[in-house]
């Protein structure tokens, strides 16, 4: 699976594309990123006329035992409670996802304790991820059980005719152990990639930087290697985003990323396969430091800027309607020369 075949974008779809574009009763070039975004659509489906509906949201929730050092604002028990909340409809994701009809499943991936619910997909590889602060975080096996079961869930998924794919995630902890891989992906100094996360104090963010640090020092991580990385520092949850993320691009879904969490886990995927990445988009650009850094190491430019910083797949469920526009504007619109309007001489 780890050496899973992602296709070449269409580039002459997306070129064909581009210019039916022109055609149409506007000045060119005047709806900006929106024909960015429908040429891209076009070169990631093969198709001129791309759609994106019906999108899906796969979530997946996992406890991270670095959590025992202090580095977060809310207790371990908080992952499993929210994801009791997100199979009661109540969280943020669950309103958005309603928003643009998406289909969506909730996976256990490492929930520290045993949940049971008809509407909870029970993938658990382990009950949490060991403290990346005195051992590995996981096995390498597990680390690659967690990306297989990522993929497994978007191949169904795909299977059920989404045409775009969301990824979330649920795990308190996630923006420590996403710290610490993006660090190791970048070189850049801790203390200029961690961020406040759930809202820890200044003095928490002090302490989280040392445990990072010292989880580095330790750990002995290979830097080429996104397994190793996965295995030593990661989260289940980020390993079966990661997963997700390929096996969409395995089947041309273009996929939507969330905020820093998630684009840690599309920085893996594009290490597993470096054509993962022609098949992203940046939904919006985090609060959380680090993500900006991220973003740029992924080469993608945010389509929204809110002010976000919840995860779930909040952010990317939020900005779907802009690839829906493009995709609708490309479909419906009518040209020049069908609606009988003069074009600029």
């Amino acid at each position: 699976m780890i050496n899973v075949y992602i296709p070449p974008l269409q580039t002459s779809a997306g070129e064909k594309a581009a210019r039916y574009i022109d055609t149409l009763t506007k000045p060119i070039g005047s709806l900006g990123r929106l024909e960015e975004i429908a040429v891209e659509l076009a070169a990631m489906t093969g198709e001129v006329f791309p759609t994106v509906t019906p999108p899906g949201v796969l979530v997946f929730a996992g406890d991270h035992g670095v959590v025992k050092e202090g580095v977060s604002a809310y207790p371990q028990d908080v992952t499993a409670q929210m994801a009791l909340n997100f199979l009661q409809g109540g969280a943020a994701i669950n309103v958005f996802s309603g928003q643009i009809d998406a289909q969506f499943k909730l996976i256990d991936i490492g929930i520290a304790s045993d949940l049971s619910h008809k509407d909870l997909v029970q993938r658990k590889v382990k009950l949490g991820t060991a403290s990346f602060y005195k051992e590995d975080a996981m096995t390498r096996s597990e680390a690659e059980q967690a990306v297989q079961v990522g993929y497994e869930e978007a191949e169904e998924l795909i299977a059920k005719g989404i045409k775009c794919l969301i990824v979330g995630e649920m795990g308190i902890g996630n923006t420590t152990s996403s710290t610490a891989i993006l660090a190791v992906l970048t070189g850049e100094k801790v203390s200029k990639l961690a961020g406040m996360g759930t809202g820890i104090s200044d003095e928490q963010l002090r302490h989280k930087v040392n445990v990072i640090e010292e989880a580095l020092k330790n750990r002995h991580i290979n830097p080429q290697d996104p397994i190793d990385i996965i295995s030593k520092i990661g989260g289940l949850e980020i390993a079966g985003m990661t997963g997700a993320m390929l096996a969409a691009a395995a089947h041309r879904i273009p996929i939507l990323v969330d905020g820093f969490i998630c684009t840690v886990a599309a920085l893996l995927a594009t290490e597993i396969n470096t054509q993962a990445r022609d098949y992203m988009f940046a939904s919006h650009e985090s609060v959380e430091q680090g993500h900006a850094c991220a973003m740029k190491l992924l080469g993608k430019k945010p389509l929204l800027n809110l002010n976000l910083r919840l995860g779930e797949g909040s952010g990317a469920a939020v900005t779907f309607p802009l690839l829906q526009s493009a995709s609708l504007m490309i479909a419906n619109m009518a040209t020049f020369q069908s609606a009988g309007v003069s074009e600029k001489e």
